[in-house]
């Protein structure tokens, strides 16, 4: 299902031209529809927390195209993270493969770590580090 700008999401607010990318992307990246309740949760909770981590006098807008992409990737690993499913499963002749637990773990910080690379320029870390500390 494609949707535009100004649709309604899941919640019932409209949904921004950026909201709407970054489900579609992450959509992509979860093989799963734009549309799938958790993953719109997870897109909204992505792009505000790394709205929130902006640095002083960035704006959503001076990042371009790494915020959306950002929130995908970040989005898409706390989803991959949470709905890992079987292995593998065959009935009769038939068989499916998906990503096992290790895998999904493995793309899931993958991820993480491009998103934190995207955003690099614009955020302040999301790395633990000791300031001020005197030794």
């Amino acid at each position: 299902m494609s949707r535009r700008a100004g649709d309604t999401g899941a919640a019932g607010e409209r949904r921004d031209e950026m909201e709407l990318t970054t489900a579609a992307l992450a959509a992509k990246l979860c093989g799963v529809e734009a549309d799938d309740e958790l993953l719109s949760v997870l897109c909204a909770a992505a792009e505000q927390a790394w709205k929130n981590r902006l640095q002083s006098g960035v704006t959503p807008a001076d990042c371009g195209s790494a915020l959306p992409c950002a929130a995908a990737f970040t989005a898409a690993a706390d989803y991959l993270g949470k709905r890992s499913r079987v292995e593998s499963m065959t009935v009769g002749e038939v068989t499916v493969r998906g990503l096992s637990a290790a895998s999904a773990k493995e793309l899931a910080e993958a991820l993480e770590q491009s998103a934190e690379r995207l955003m690099e320029p614009y955020a302040v870390s999301g790395r633990f580090c000791f300031q001020g500390v005197r030794g």
